[in-house]
């Protein structure tokens, strides 16, 4: 067996057509890949001893396989080629579909990682995204930051131990199992959701600092405490972040994550847990809203000869929320807000990889909350479903001189059978008007995307 060392609530309803194109921008975010050349560079190994796939293991899901796991827990900082540049790029161009709509090809992100090791006990990886926002305009921010310092080969009661501090700006991205939305890159879209859904309206991903100090023991038990805290606005305009995604000041944030992984020869186990608790001003200087997710994930893969590969996941948060304010109904007079609410998020994902080249990933993703005629206009109900399917073909990344690009050609469909709590008229127009259902916001995406 290896061993690891690896809203606010008074608010109008907004124009049916953002969220159609919030549906599209998730859509081209769900297929960020987190594997990047310079670590295979600096490893001399191929993309394919890392991930299921030889481009980071196709859309979603736990790509990452136990030498993948153990790479990341060691902090980025295994290297057998001395004096290798930890510097890679990413190009994606994408045709996209959408059920209504015009069809549309552009170079949809530019992206330069900063990725791989400092020192014997220090590395990251850093994304800088560039955007293209429509109009001819681009947009470049700060993605994912991950930087940690470890101390591996460690004794506890005659077990190995691995200790590590990761300071990052995405609650889960650090996630060795790559199963949490932070870190799979994949979350429910919807009008509400957990904080640990990165498709959350005013998700904390990206707009928050946190330090986490993480441990493996006995190469199969995991676990991790940290806090965070939100970004000044004025900092996350100049990281690239418009206002209106700031997640509001957050205080007494509590973060902890803890997992038990189990490698057997050709397949590998894991069950977790995480949490994240805080009191969130959304605005700043408003009524404070006491929020805890809790969270529990599986995961199991079947590895083989890597001729064939499956891999399984589901992930279900719930979230309590007590809020600071009871507001009225934009619409029903006299109608007040409840002062107490929930949200899940729940995701399930199956990949199918054959010779690591070629698959299919299936993820169904449900969205739900407590009923609030107040909150969620015009059904009372945020409830959304969605899916999301995906076919790839990497052809490179599994012989020595592909350490130096790769490519990758996929083809996505985002699909809705149901939004803000309906599958028709989603957003409640009147008699004689347009309507919107939850199938207009489908939409097929054939993307390449190009590492070097």
């Amino acid at each position: 067996m290896l061993p690891f060392l690896n809203r606010p609530a008074n608010r109008r309803p907004l124009n049916p057509w953002l969220w159609h194109g919030l549906a599209l921008l998730l859509l081209v975010a769900g297929n960020s890949a987190q594997a990047t050349p310079s670590f295979a560079r600096q490893t001399g190994y191929v993309c394919a001893v890392c991930h299921a796939s030889a481009y980071g293991g196709g859309d979603n899901g736990p790509a990452l396989t136990p030498t993948g796991m153990r790479f990341k827990i060691n902090g980025y900082t295994e290297a057998n080629i001395p004096g290798a540049l930890p510097l890679a790029a990413q190009l994606t161009l994408a045709h996209t579909n959408p059920a209504r709509g015009e069809d549309r090809t552009r170079l949809t992100e530019a992206d330069i990682y900063l990725a791989g090791r400092l020192t014997d006990h220090v590395g990251g990886f850093v994304k800088i995204e560039t955007d293209n926002v429509g109009g001819g305009k681009y947009n470049t921010k700060l993605s994912n930051l991950d930087l940690r310092f470890v101390a591996k080969s460690l004794k506890l009661g005659g077990k190995d131990l691995t200790l590590g501090v990761s300071v990052n700006n995405n609650p889960g991205f650090n996630d060795p199992l790559a199963v949490l939305p932070a870190a799979s890159t994949l979350g429910p879209p919807g009008v509400t959701g957990t904080l640990l859904n990165l498709s959350s309206p005013a998700a904390p991903a990206n707009h928050v600092i946190g330090a986490t100090v993480y441990g493996l023991y006995d190469s199969n038990w995991y676990g991790e405490v940290g806090t965070y805290n939100s970004l000044q606005p004025s900092v996350q305009d100049r990281l690239g972040y418009s206002l209106g995604s700031d997640p509001g000041r957050l205080s007494d944030t509590g973060y902890f994550r803890f997992a038990y992984m189990r490698e057997f020869k050709t397949q590998f186990f894991s069950a977790g847990v995480v949490g994240l608790s805080t009191r969130r001003q959304r605005p700043r200087l408003g009524p404070a809203d006491d929020i805890t997710d809790l969270g529990y994930d599986l995961s199991y893969q079947y590895l083989g000869n890597r001729q064939h590969i499956v891999q399984l996941s589901y992930v279900n948060i719930f979230e309590k929320r007590d809020y600071g304010s009871t507001p009225p109904s934009p619409v029903v007079p006299g109608l007040l807000a409840l002062s107490h609410g929930d949200a899940r998020d729940q995701i399930a994902t199956a990949i199918y990889t054959f010779k690591q080249s070629y698959g299919i990933a299936v993820s169904h993703m449900v969205s739900t909350g407590s009923r609030d005629p107040a909150r969620y206009i015009p059904y009372g109900s945020p409830d959304t479903t969605s899916n999301l399917v995906s076919v790839f073909w990497v052809p490179f990344g599994k012989e020595s001189f592909n350490s130096l690009a790769n490519l990758r050609i996929y083809g996505t469909w985002f699909r809705f059978s149901r939004f803000n709590g309906a599958g028709t008229n989603i957003f409640g127009a009147p008699p004689g008007a347009p309507a919107t259902n939850a199938r207009d916001l489908d939409a097929f995406t054939i993307s390449v995307s190009a590492a070097f």
